[in-house]
């Protein structure tokens, strides 16, 4: 009789899986281009080394024991640390990452990182890049969790966080609209609480899972919001007379000037300005890779930094 360690095989819990996930054999079979033999004696061969059940087969679908729902749960995990293993080799030989995670707060210039993207790639990178929309502590929270490698318009300041560091990526000014037809447009300054209070607010949710972790920001208590999850969502909604809110001035500026938007000021916060800084994953070995280096390459220039804040134009 074959030993676990013979049939534990990546070919064989990608098999168990493909049952698990299907509900039957055929189904898996089907998926995977075999014949249902095959799975049948690659399931067979599991349990006979294991000296267990993985599917209960008294019904017409194939449902895992619990022995098979652990070992599906173990299986994943072990393709995991095998894809991980083949990553960090991957990167030891070439100096690429496998793959790197780019997590960019929606207050940003999303065109600015499409360029930076752009010229990313016009290096011929074997890393794999990707992108994640994020929003206040959420975007940190991205970084501080594993889910990214860089984060740009870092809100709220990681400190001594171990693993993490961090740069000043520079100012945001913030300025309250509204459209021209919403009542706050022409109420007179600058605007108590009191009269806020009788208006909806628009946010933009804060991506954070962790929500101890969440910000809430310059809204009142009691107050109507209409939510939304990033800054062109807010800006829209602020453009149809949805409600009214802070956006970052250089995304706002445009609609200022062709009479689109409304700028007021607010007695609870006259000027508002937020510091942004950007993050990265430090630590670990063979160290920083060449796709990080080349990110963190681009963020020394003052201009790209500039670009980033100020930058707000369609793609």
């Amino acid at each position: 009789m074959a030993s676990p360690r013979d049939v534990l095989t990546p070919d064989a819990l990608g098999v168990l899986q493909a049952v698990a996930d299907q509900g039957s054999f055929a189904a898996a079979a089907r998926q995977l281009g075999l014949v249902p033999s095959a799975v049948t004696y690659r399931i067979r061969q599991l349990e006979d080394a294991l000296d267990v059940l993985l599917f209960d087969r008294s019904s017409r679908n194939a449902r895992l024991t619990a022995a098979g729902n652990e070992l599906v749960c173990a299986g994943q995990q072990l393709l995991q640390d095998i894809d991980a293993m083949a990553h960090r080799v991957k990167r030891v030989a070439t100096g690429w990452e496998a793959e790197f995670t780019v997590a960019v707060d929606s207050s940003l210039s999303g065109s600015t990182v499409m360029e930076l993207a752009e010229s990313f790639y016009a290096l011929q990178p074997t890393t794999r890049l990707r992108l994640r929309d994020e929003a206040l502590a959420g975007t940190l929270e991205a970084l501080v969790s594993g889910r990214a490698d860089l984060a740009l318009g870092v809100v709220v300041e990681p400190g001594t966080t171990p693993g993490i560091s961090s740069h000043e990526l520079g100012d945001l000014p913030f300025v309250y609209t509204v459209a021209p037809h919403h009542p706050l447009a022409t109420a007179a300054e600058p605007i108590p609480d009191e009269v806020l209070l009788k208006h909806r607010a628009v946010a933009v949710s804060d991506s954070a899972q962790q929500r101890a972790m969440a910000l809430t920001l310059a809204l009142l208590p009691g107050q109507d919001v209409f939510t939304v999850s990033n800054m062109r969502a807010k800006l829209n909604a602020q453009l149809r007379g949805l409600g009214g809110g802070f956006l970052p001035e250089p995304l706002a500026r445009p609609y200022l000037e062709s009479g689109r938007l409304v700028a007021r000021e607010i007695q609870r916060a006259p000027r508002r300005m937020i510091r942004l800084s950007y993050a990265w994953r430090t630590g670990g070995n063979p160290g920083p890779g060449r796709a990080l280096q080349w990110w963190l390459a681009q963020l020394e220039s003052a201009t790209t930094r500039a670009a980033l804040l100020e930058r707000h134009r369609s793609a």
